[in-house]
């Protein structure tokens, strides 16, 4: 990403890079101008800059990576799927009436596999933003992928899912066309399909919305992504009456890549770029297409049974409880 686009959409604790990479900025200008040879102090300079960038994004809070999982130019399901796929068809419709801007999906080939591809997509300014509804997917978008994904499994073809909302539009008109149903719809018959699935969160998973898409026998992040039952504002307003304390809430909620791999949620983290996938988009792909490639590779060497066993055990195993005797 260029630098002057960088800075348009900088994030607080990215400020004392910025200010160092301007600095450098400023001295290599003043030295063409001056005629001057300062090479050995850029790229002193440079070193401290990529080591202060080393230490930024290594020790970043839940609500840093809640920060980088809403960036606005974070990749989106489209983007990944154009960078991934050999060859997209996208479908439209529910087959109900409608025909959801805010979840995507369609037909493509990975490495000449024939696959359903389908995922929530946000906007990109406050105009596309507005016209995907912020990436909260209506009812009728989850009938319209799962339509996708019972044609995948009609058709013997594994599911590949993105997430990335902050839950499921929750208007009167939704709740009135039957948001609730939908969603659960989709996560029973989801655990009954025959084919593979693998589901990833590329960038802020929320609540039922992402549930919608999640249900698989493999579930990867992105390291710079979030998952969780509620955002962060929410918690905090439910919890202290007070959003402000949402950073507390991050925390709380164990919403990290790190702590869902530690609590069994999740299989599989995928590294981003230094400074996040939107830093370099195309990397953050070539990632993700060969974690979706090897874990494809070894799903498709089950039975189905044994697929859907193992969908059926990882979410039995999600949380704790204890029976109590009548």
């Amino acid at each position: 990403m260029p630098k002057t686009e960088r800075r348009t959409f900088l994030l607080d604790f990215e400020k004392p890079l910025c200010e160092l990479e301007s600095r450098i900025d400023q001295i290599r200008e003043l030295a063409v101008e001056n005629k001057v040879d300062v090479s050995e102090q850029i790229a002193q300079l440079e070193a401290r800059a990529e080591q202060l960038r080393k230490e930024i994004f290594s020790t970043l809070t839940p609500a840093q990576r809640l920060q980088l999982a809403r960036h606005p130019r974070r990749p989106s399901t489209l983007d990944y799927i154009q960078a991934i796929s050999d060859e997209w068809f996208e479908l439209h419709g529910d087959r109900g009436g409608s025909d959801d801007p805010a979840l995507v999906g369609g037909v493509a080939r990975l490495e000449g596999r024939p696959v359903v591809m389908l995922g929530h997509q946000k906007g990109r300014d406050t105009k596309d933003n507005v016209a995907r509804n912020f990436g909260m997917a209506s009812p009728g978008g989850y009938r319209k992928a799962i339509r996708l994904m019972e044609h995948a499994n009609k058709f013997g073809m594994p599911i590949l899912t993105f997430i990335d909302t902050p839950g499921a539009w929750p208007g009167i008109e939704s709740e009135k066309l039957g948001q609730g149903e939908a969603i659960a719809y989709n996560l029973r018959q989801m655990f009954s399909f025959e084919v593979p699935i693998i589901c990833t969160v590329i960038g802020e998973g929320g609540s039922g919305g992402a549930l919608g898409i999640g249900v698989a026998e493999c579930l990867l992040m992105f390291e710079h992504s979030v998952y969780t039952v509620a955002s962060p504002e929410a918690c905090a307003a439910i919890l202290w009456k007070d959003a402000k304390k949402a950073e507390q809430a991050a925390t709380a909620l164990k919403i990290t890549a790190w702590d869902l791999k530690e609590l069994g949620i999740i299989e599989g983290i995928l590294p981003e770029p230094i400074s996040g996938a939107h830093a370099e988009p195309l990397e953050a792909a070539a990632t993700l297409k060969q974690a979706l490639i090897e874990n494809l590779e070894r799903l498709v060497e089950m039975a189905p049974e044994q697929r859907q066993e193992l969908r059926y055990q990882k979410f039995r195993q999600i949380g704790a409880f204890k029976e109590i005797p009548l």
